[in-house]
C-alpha cells in the first residue's frame, strides 16, 4: 500500500473516532437536558395532580409488526447472514449518525466478505435516537425504509446504498420519503410498489420504536457500538484499533476450530436455529 493511501486510511479512521467523540459529547449533552426537562415536568405533573408518571421506558413498546426474518426478543434484530455462523457480530447504527457513515464506508466491505464466507452472522440494531436532538425524521424514516429492505430481501444493499449516500447529520434528506424511494432504485428488484407503499406508509413505525427503546434501556448510549460475540470492538479491542485486517483477524481467532456457517440470503435470514444468534448467545444487550 502506498504512503498515500495509508495516509488516507488513517484520516479515515481519525474521522471516524473523533465523529464517535463529538457524537458521545453531544449524547451527554443531550441526556443532561432530557433529565433536566423530565425532573421539571414530573414535579410539575405531581403538584397539578399528585400523580407521579413514569419514565416511559419502563413500558417498552411491543411491535405490532416486524421485518420479516427479524429475530431476537420481539424480533427486533435484522440479521445479515447465516445463523449457523460460529461468530455474531453485534452493529447498532443510525441512519444520520456520520460516525456510522465512516464505519460502513471502512467496513462493509470487510463485513461482506465474513458474511459470504459463513464466518459471522451479523446482527442489525437499527435505532432512531438523532432525531430527538436534531430537527427532522430522517433516523425514524430511514430506519422504516430498512426494515422495508428486509422485507423485499434486500437489506444488506440498501442499508449499503444509504450510508454511502448519507447526508450530513443536520440534513434532513432521509426525513423525505421520496428520497429514500429513489435510493432504492440502486437496488437491482428493490424499487416496487410494495416497497414505496411500505416507505410512504411508515408500515414498519411501531418497530423502529420498539427498537430505539431497547437501544434506550442497554448501557450503550452511542452510535456505531459494534460487539464480537458479545464483546465491545470498536474503537478497540485488547488495546489494538479497528481495522479491516484487525477484524478479520479478531474473527479468525473467535472462530479457531469451530466449523463455519452456510452462506446464507444477504437481507433475509430464516429464524435462527444454531447458537448463533444474539438470543442464544447473551450479551449486555441482547436483543
Amino acid at each position: 500500500m502506498s504512503e498515500k493511501n495509508r495516509e488516507g486510511k488513517r484520516t479515515a479512521r481519525e474521522r471516524m473516532l473523533a465523529e464517535r467523540a463529538d457524537e458521545e459529547a453531544r449524547d451527554r449533552k443531550r441526556k443532561k437536558l432530557i433529565i433536566g426537562g423530565v425532573v421539571l415536568a414530573v414535579i410539575a405533573a405531581a403538584v397539578a395532580t399528585g400523580v407521579v408518571v413514569q419514565d416511559q421506558r419502563s413500558k417498552p413498546e411491543t411491535p405490532t409488526a416486524a421485518p420479516a426474518g427479524a429475530i431476537g426478543d420481539k424480533n427486533l434484530i435484522i440479521p445479515v447472514g447465516s445463523d449457523n455462523s460460529p461468530a455474531v457480530l453485534s452493529v447498532y447504527e443510525d441512519p444520520r449518525c456520520p460516525a456510522c457513515g465512516l464505519f460502513e464506508r471502512e467496513f462493509s466491505p470487510t463485513i461482506s466478505q465474513l458474511e459470504d464466507a459463513g464466518k459471522i452472522y451479523t446482527n442489525y440494531h437499527i435505532v432512531s435516537f438523532i432525531d430527538r436532538a436534531v430537527p427532522g425524521k430522517g433516523s425514524r424514516y430511514g430506519a422504516n425504509a430498512l426494515a422495508c429492505a428486509q422485507d423485499a430481501g434486500h437489506f444488506r444493499d440498501y442499508h449499503d446504498v444509504l450510508y454511502r449516500n448519507q447526508p450530513d447529520e443536520t440534513n434532513d434528506a432521509f426525513g423525505d420519503k421520496a428520497t429514500l424511494i429513489n435510493l432504492a432504485k440502486q437496488v437491482n428488484g428493490l424499487d416496487t410498489p410494495a416497497f414505496q407503499a411500505c416507505v410512504n406508509g411508515s408500515t414498519y413505525s411501531g418497530w423502529v420504536s420498539a427498537v430505539q427503546q431497547d437501544f434506550d434501556k442497554s448501557s450503550y448510549k452511542s452510535t456505531p457500538t459494534v460487539l464480537l460475540n458479545g464483546q465491545p470492538i470498536y474503537p478497540k479491542y485488547n488495546n489494538e484499533e479497528i481495522t479491516p485486517a484487525n477484524l478479520v483477524k479478531w474473527v479468525d481467532a473467535a472462530n479457531q476450530g469451530k466449523n463455519l456457517g452456510t452462506p446464507g440470503t444477504h437481507g433475509q435470514s430464516p429464524a435462527p436455529t444454531s447458537t448463533a444468534s444474539e438470543s442464544n448467545n447473551p450479551s449486555p444487550n441482547a436483543g
